[in-house]
């Protein structure tokens, strides 16, 4: 998983950022994509720790990591963007010290900038409701896609699972009878899932009709297939859910990861408690799950707003 930055890097360098990638792979079992996103800082911080002379990682320190956020700050990157290079490093450093690479920690007293908490864009119960009907409706010609589509559009929206946990599922994960579905998230950590009649529908179509004229013999036991008989992928996945959501009038440009904020927002609205919805979507941390009653406080404000004679 090298990258360019990789190349610019002492050798030194590149077998402790090697070692890393395997910590964070084999011991703290981490998706790609974070391992990948993580790799990314740490190499660019390497390579500035290069330019400044320090070709051993046991000579960073404080001032050299302050050196590069400032550097990184200069280039226009975000508050949020700067927080997690800066979170990155604190998670290297306190390896390196650790694993007797580095004589201390020296990311210990680094500060980070705390990233703007902005509301994330949700669509209303009504879009949503219309971009399942509008889904439903393509669907009526019976095409496998058609079918497979609208399947993920209803279990996205009533789980909130996140796409690679979609894309993950396999045929065995759903129990039919009782409308729940196994899912594996980050961490490797096992929820279990309730999803409501219209979802339920949905996959009971696909299942039937739809994925045996996408099966081949190497589909294995994938829930959702793509075009040539493969798991499906996430990037399809995305696309599709950003195309489904561009034909609902007025509604705001979102992913799968917004249909899983909308979901939260949606249970929130509807009465759900936090430790529900936070067992629902596999949060680790309560404070994750509570940003959603920024968004549902927020509606609740404008609505107050708009309809009170004293407002």
């Amino acid at each position: 998983m090298s990258t360019d930055a990789d190349h610019a890097l002492p050798e030194a360098h590149a077998r402790v950022l090697a070692d890393y990638e395997r910590h964070l792979v084999s011991e703290r079992d981490l998706a790609p994509h974070t391992v990948r996103a993580y790799r990314g800082d740490l190499a660019a911080l390497l390579e500035h720790a290069s330019r400044l002379g320090i070709d051993d990682v046991a000579d960073l320190d404080l001032r050299s990591l302050r050196s590069w956020l400032a550097k990184q700050q200069s280039l226009g990157l975000s508050r949020t963007t700067l927080a997690r290079r800066a979170t990155a490093a604190r998670v290297f450093t306190a390896w390196l010290a650790r694993t007797g690479r580095a004589p201390g920690d020296a990311g210990s007293a680094l500060g980070s900038p705390k990233p703007h908490r902005t509301l994330p864009d949700v669509l209303r119960a009504d879009e949503a409701h219309e971009l399942l009907r509008a889904a439903s409706a393509l669907a009526d010609d019976g095409t496998p896609v058609g079918l497979r589509d609208v399947a993920m559009l209803e279990l996205l929206y009533a789980t909130g699972v996140r796409v690679g946990e979609l894309c993950g599922l396999d045929v065995d994960d759903v129990d039919r009878d009782r409308n729940l579905v196994r899912v594996l998230g980050k961490g490797r950590k096992e929820r279990t899932v309730p999803f409501g009649t219209p979802a339920a529908r949905a996959l009971d179509r696909w299942l039937r009709e739809g994925r045996p004229q996408l099966l081949r013999p190497g589909s294995g036991p994938a829930l959702f297939l793509g075009a040539r008989g493969g798991r499906i992928d996430q990037r399809a996945v995305r696309t599709l859910v950003h195309r489904r959501i561009a034909d609902v009038p007025g509604a705001p440009d979102l992913g799968p990861h917004g249909l899983r904020h909308t979901a939260a927002t949606h249970l929130l609205e509807g009465g759900a408690d936090l430790r529900s919805v936070q067992e629902l979507l596999g949060h680790a941390s309560l404070a994750t799950t509570q940003r959603y009653t920024h968004v549902t406080t927020d509606r609740l404000r404008r609505a107050y707003q708009q309809a009170h004679p004293r407002a």
